[in-house]
């Protein structure tokens, strides 16, 4: 294995597991975007996007008006966090449907490696491939480390009119998912 390969993998798992997952308003470390660059969303309206899934089937945020739309970023297809909170999604989905909620997850990997992950793991959900970064960059969720750029683990919940009502930027793959559907039948009342 190259060098440049092993350290490139070893970055991944790393942040993959939450080891850069520091809180959006940390001052002080390299890996935290400064204020300028976080981006507050809660109030706002979703960006426009317009990106393929692994099926290279086209998404854009008009078609889920009238549905609650969970748009959940990830770093890196096939990593350990990454698989747990995609599970996680999968095993709540039904639960989803029922809430009248759209599960879209999205990461700057490209449609072959969603194609990969999504058989694997058998996703019922599309995963959305942002590898032109055009939403993450929008959102401000960018990850550089150095020779290698993710998306950090932050999910948006978008309400039935188009509205970011809850910007998570602290996630935990054992639970977000319960969390976010949970807010979704709060919201609901």
């Amino acid at each position: 294995m190259k060098i440049s390969t092993f350290i490139q993998m070893s970055l991944i798992s790393i942040a993959s597991l939450g080891v850069f997952s520091l809180p959006a308003h940390a001052e002080n470390s390299i890996f935290s975007a400064s204020k300028n660059d976080q981006k507050q969303w809660v109030g706002k309206a979703a960006p426009a996007f317009k990106l393929k899934d692994q099926n290279n089937t086209w998404h854009d945020l008009k078609q889920y008006q009238g549905k609650w739309l969970v748009l959940y970023f990830y770093p890196k297809d096939n990593s350990p966090g990454c698989t747990q909170e995609a599970n996680q999604f999968k095993a709540l989905y039904p639960q989803f449907l029922k809430n009248n909620a759209v599960v879209l997850g999205a990461s700057l990997d490209d449609v072959a490696s969603h194609q990969t992950f999504s058989k694997k793991l058998d996703l019922p959900f599309p995963i959305l491939a942002d590898n032109n970064h055009q939403l993450a960059n929008q959102l401000g969720i960018v990850r550089n480390l150095g020779i290698l750029k993710i998306a950090k683990r932050e999910t948006f919940l978008i309400d039935p009119q188009g509205i970011i009502v809850y910007h998570y930027t602290s996630v935990d793959t054992q639970s977000h998912a319960g969390q976010v559907l949970a807010d979704i039948q709060h919201l609901k009342k």
